[in-house]
């Protein structure tokens, strides 16, 4: 007879593995299951061979969080670079710096505005739009057409495959504007690049739990209910449930890597390109993620990102209207599964950062387990 757990894990990515790492520390029996041939989810990170470069294998993951709890707690399976990152995006052959700062701001518009003039000239920019109902709308009401028509409307139009009056306003809240020279991407207190890439933090989190790889869970799901008294799924939400409400609206990414005989091929981690006209919607340079490391001499890896769909590696869910109607069947649904929670971006259809998956992971593994919930999501 197969061995009984307490908890059956779908999925190694963040929440899982974080879930899976709280269980045994308390003493629970934990049996992994994961659909890919790696651990960690899409934080998977590898040495691209021949080279001493880390590949972050789907695309650049900065680590950030302003909370003292989950820096603590990450801390424990990995020690952090000093990393900032610093975006750069090209329109039209020219080089920006990303977010939309004073520098972006002066030299888009040939002018040398200090931050007490930037409101005012931003001001006279912008739309009459009281009341966004859009990304577009919302874009110009921050930063006016000019800023948005160069910077996030074609770039928005190859990253989600539609016109941006289609999506919620709120996406482009993730996109800071300032009126200083301020380049980092991020403002959190805490932030970096794992020293090892990300790979070892899942080792050593789910160290001594039992794997099974390549396994589709929902292909033999009675099977593998039946090996645990509780079942944490990650995985798609809709596809869980049949897609009985319809398919949710994902987007996902291609990657192709290549390693060019230069030292360094563009300067920065990741350059983005705002112009339709450009297929890929950036370029990632890992070794510049890790300038602490001796990285191989005289080659460099880089990485084209495309933006598509494939139904079969979501990866961002899109949240169109139609999208928020089947997911709130889907998660009424979910509420009369009594032994089996849903957790992490793709479960629960949320935009969701690194240090949120932990904090929502700990979270509900604390509230499962018994423990006393004292993480902020």
């Amino acid at each position: 007879m197969s061995q009984q757990y307490d908890f059956l894990i779908v999925g190694t990515g963040l929440f899982g593995a974080v879930f899976a790492q709280q269980a045994r520390e308390a003493g629970k029996s934990v049996l992994l299951l994961e659909a890919r041939d790696h651990i960690g989810g899409n934080c998977h990170s590898e040495a691209h061979p021949g080279t001493n470069i880390i590949v972050h294998t789907y695309g650049t993951h900065i680590f950030h969080t302003n909370s003292r709890e989950i820096w603590d707690y990450i801390n424990r399976f990995t020690g952090f670079n000093r990393y900032q990152h610093r975006v750069l995006t090209t329109h039209r052959d020219r080089v920006y710096a990303m977010p939309i700062n004073l520098g972006t701001i002066n030299q888009f518009y040939g002018v040398n505005l200090r931050p007490s003039e930037v409101p005012a000239f931003l001001e006279s920019k912008k739309g009459n739009i009281p009341n966004p109902a859009n990304l577009e709308e919302k874009a110009i009401s921050l930063i006016g057409e000019d800023l948005y028509g160069a910077f996030i409307k074609n770039y928005t139009i190859k990253q989600w495959g539609c016109d941006p009056r289609e999506l919620p306003a709120n996406i482009i809240t993730r996109l800071p504007v300032r009126s200083s020279y301020h380049d980092s991407y991020f403002n959190d207190k805490y932030q970096g690049i794992p020293l090892e890439g990300y790979t070892p933090i899942f080792e050593r989190m789910i160290e001594g739990i039992p794997v099974e790889m390549g396994v589709d869970f929902l292909a033999e799901r009675d099977y593998w209910m039946s090996r645990a008294r509780q079942v944490v799924y990650t995985g798609p939400i809709d596809r869980f449930f049949g897609y009985e409400h319809g398919r949710l609206n994902w987007r996902s990414v291609r990657f192709e890597t290549e390693l060019v005989d230069v030292e360094d091929y563009q300067g920065t981690s990741v350059m983005n390109y705002a112009d339709i006209e450009v297929p890929f919607t950036r370029i990632h340079e890992p070794r510049h993620l890790h300038l602490e490391k001796e990285q191989t001499p005289g080659k460099t890896v880089i990485i084209r990102e495309f933006s598509q769909v494939d139904n079969d590696r979501p990866y961002y869910p899109v949240n169109f209207a139609e999208d928020r109607e089947k997911l709130a069947k889907y998660q009424e649904m979910a509420t009369r599964e009594g032994n089996i929670l849903f957790g992490g971006r793709l479960a629960e259809y949320k935009y969701y950062d690194m240090h949120q998956v932990i904090g929502s992971a700990l979270q509900k593994a604390r509230k499962v387990l018994g423990g006393e919930d004292q993480t902020s999501v």
